[in-house]
């Protein structure tokens, strides 16, 4: 597993639900969690490493000494939202962009863990936005998509430049 960057294909497509819960499945996890570290985020999703599948972490510490608020989250489902915010994001498959986004404040979010087993949680603020950004992924939306006429202007070098390194390194995609 590696970070793939846009405009990676594996990156638009909507990724398919776990149904096997087993040590292949933690030991891919434990590999998001270290490449989310590395790259200094707050949450990874499966299309980030050219896993489609429906599954995400995040730690809103970005802190590896500091996972009270880590989740793996597998089949995510949004059961309800509330509020709204707009605030900035990044993407570390967008490094560098940040765009201001508008989501929900809050979400009720059901989920599996890495052993199958169903949760459903009351979850706020950043977490939230986390939560939702990362879910984006998980049905092929990505930053690009959220961002305004603007900011696609603002970033077209940036998104240029993103292409052309995906279009001169194919073996990455592999």
């Amino acid at each position: 597993m590696h970070l793939r960057t846009f405009p990676d294909p594996v990156l638009l497509r909507p990724s398919a639900p776990v149904e096997v819960f087993d040590d292949p499945l933690r030991e891919k996890l434990a590999e998001m969690w270290s490449i989310m570290y590395t790259e200094k985020g707050v949450g990874l999703a499966a299309p980030q490493v050219g896993w489609s599948a429906r599954v995400l972490v995040f730690n809103p510490s970005g802190e590896q000494s500091d996972e009270s608020g880590a989740r793996v989250v597998i089949n995510p489902k949004v059961l309800k939202r509330w509020g709204k915010v707009k605030d900035q994001e990044g993407c570390l498959s967008f490094p560098e962009i940040y765009v201001d986004v508008v989501r929900a404040a809050g979400v009720r979010l059901q989920w599996q863990d890495e052993h199958g087993a169903v949760h459903e949680e009351d979850i706020n603020d950043f977490p939230a936005r986390i939560v939702q950004h990362e879910m984006d992924h998980l049905e092929g939306v990505l930053l690009v998509h959220r961002m305004s006429p603007v900011d696609r202007i603002r970033y077209r070098r940036e998104l240029a430049e993103l292409a052309e390194s995906l279009e001169t390194a194919p073996e990455e995609r592999a």
